[in-house]
């Protein structure tokens, strides 16, 4: 334990540093500066003073993930931050009063449409804004919007954050809240926000390559099915039982492609994104790791982005 102060000169009583008024005769085991009951924090052995206490914390080394992230105290507030701003977007297209043109806004649209105010999401077969002003009825319900050909690049990112049908959003936020929990734990906070900005980039990209030029698509489904490949490369990593994810996988891949209005171009290449990600964070070996981590990821970033030139060239 630690050792007693010794008394002042001439006898005086010693003092807390903190608390000049109070006796104390504790040294602090670290500092030993003088301390009173109410500043003494237990430590491995003896006590410290709140001063060495709060150095110590600050100096130690993080807890980290086996992929070098820092472990999250709270491994579900970055799913829930996610899913808040996907309800925010929705809870607006919902009571907007414009909500055909907000959805024209954020949804992925390969080239400028003729898109409707009233109803969000459909479109009139005209392929000039001068007639999508002035031959569509009824009048003034029609709007020109944006595509990414013309411009509108958000709409790669914003897209997987919006939705329509609360069926949509609700598959989607349930399957974040199962998977993104775990999926943080493993790889930390900022690993994990990367994966899935990533992944939603990738599907964004695979829609705006093979998705008809005259299409819409939302919904956060690329940045899912991202995580659906990174859990199945993690696992694989630590060896673990794969059959239930490739079952669910394999479920998701048949709904895919067998349900009318669904992005399969999204799906696989968020699949494919998350995959490739995944393999980089969990493959870098441990010798300088993060930076092969990062120098990959931005990589990936720039390859999707020459993609989309590619892309936006040809449709010009």
């Amino acid at each position: 334990m630690s050792d007693p102060a010794p008394t002042g000169p001439s006898g005086t009583v010693p003092t807390c540093y903190r608390h000049p008024g109070r006796e104390a005769y504790i040294r602090c085991q670290r500092c030993e500066k003088i301390i009173c009951p109410d500043c003494m924090r237990d430590s491995a052995v003896g006590f410290q003073c709140p001063d060495c206490v709060k150095e110590g914390a600050r100096t130690t080394r993080s807890a980290r993930t086996a992929y070098g992230g820092l472990r999250p105290t709270n491994a579900g507030i970055t799913s829930m931050v996610i899913i808040g701003v996907n309800v925010l977007v929705w809870l607006a297209i919902l009571v907007s009063q414009t909500a055909g043109r907000l959805y024209g806004w954020l949804a992925l649209l390969p080239t400028s449409q003729c898109l409707s105010e009233s109803q969000t999401g459909a479109y009139y077969p005209v392929r000039s804004e001068g007639l999508c002003l002035t031959a569509t009825r009824p009048p003034g319900d029609a709007f020109w919007a944006l595509g990414v050909s013309d411009g509108a690049y958000w709409q790669l990112m914003t897209s997987a954050f919006t939705h329509v049908q609360v069926w949509h959003i609700g598959f989607n936020m349930l399957a974040l809240w199962v998977l993104g929990p775990q999926l943080e734990l493993a790889l930390g906070r900022v690993r994990f926000l990367a994966l899935y900005l990533l992944s939603a980039l990738t599907g964004s990209v695979a829609v705006y390559w093979f998705s008809a030029t005259n299409s819409s698509t939302v919904g956060a489904s690329g940045a899912i099915f991202g995580l659906m490949g990174a859990l199945l490369v993690i696992a694989y990593k630590v060896r673990g039982d794969v059959q239930q994810i490739l079952i669910w996988i394999g479920i998701n891949a048949v709904l895919t492609f067998t349900v009318s209005d669904i992005s399969w171009q999204g799906h696989l290449g968020g699949f494919l994104g998350g995959v490739a990600i995944a393999g980089l964070l969990a493959y870098a070996p441990r010798e300088r790791r993060t930076v092969i981590q990062v120098a990959g990821l931005v990589g990936l970033t720039l390859v999707m982005l020459v993609a989309v030139a590619v892309r936006t060239t040809a449709l010009a």
